[in-house]
């Protein structure tokens, strides 16, 4: 049976999408933060792999489409940001020292943490770009000599965590406006976060895309300096 349905991409493709599709049942249901979609669909499709015994590569081969959308998407999510760029255009300089705060925040974090841990080098130019989209992380990781495999996980696991938790710090630190919460998930939690955004707002969304993209770029310059 396993190797039946290894052997079709289509078995690959429907479980994502019937596990997202679940994920996204359960949220609408329970309408709690911790029921993220991306967070649900991973646990379900691991453990449909786990009880069929198929293995990892094989599903992965199997999703490579969904890796040629990838960048396709993400690109997608300038026209939120062309749309309502104008609107942006007011609060400009406060939305990039909230994006500068924040992505210096994440670096000298994630360095500190690492130095007094006393991971190596090649480990720790792995975990820096874990804010910024995998596409731009893979490259910057690489570049500094890390591995892509940690990079890209620990990616995926900044991505889950911040579009689960940050709607409680939005209350917790009292964001109101759609921009602050746009700025906030898009700097912290990339493409993901950027997504939790839109739920708050196209102003939100398109904050969160503003973020995304300034955040990928500074990250993209200072990591070889740290």
């Amino acid at each position: 049976m396993a190797e039946f349905l290894s052997a079709s991409s289509l078995f690959a493709v429907l479980l994502t999408l019937g596990a997202y599709e679940l994920g996204c049942l359960c949220q609408q249901r329970t309408g709690l933060a911790v029921c993220s979609p991306i967070l649900l669909g991973a646990v379900g499709a691991a453990f449909v792999l786990s009880v069929l015994g198929i293995p990892v590569p094989v599903y992965r081969q199997g999703c490579e489409t969904f890796s040629w959308l990838l960048t396709p998407a993400t690109v997608c999510l300038a026209v939120p940001l062309h749309t309502r760029f104008s609107r942006l255009q007011r609060n400009l300089p406060a939305l990039l020292a909230g994006i500068t705060a924040g992505t210096l925040t994440s670096l000298l974090g994630i360095g500190g943490l690492c130095w007094i841990m006393e991971l190596d080098s090649a480990l720790t130019a792995s975990l820096l770009p874990k804010s910024i989209t995998t596409a731009m992380g893979i490259v910057v990781s690489e570049a500094m000599g890390g591995d892509s495999a940690i990079t890209t996980a620990a990616i995926i696991a900044t991505g889950i965590l911040g579009s689960v938790t940050g709607p409680a710090f939005c209350r917790l630190f009292r964001l109101t406006s759609p921009a602050a919460k746009g700025v906030a998930f898009g700097t912290a939690a990339h493409v993901i976060g950027t997504s939790k955004a839109a739920e708050y707002g196209p102003t939100a969304e398109a904050a969160g895309s503003l973020a995304m993209v300034v955040a990928g770029v500074m990250t993209a310059v200072l990591c070889p300096l740290l």
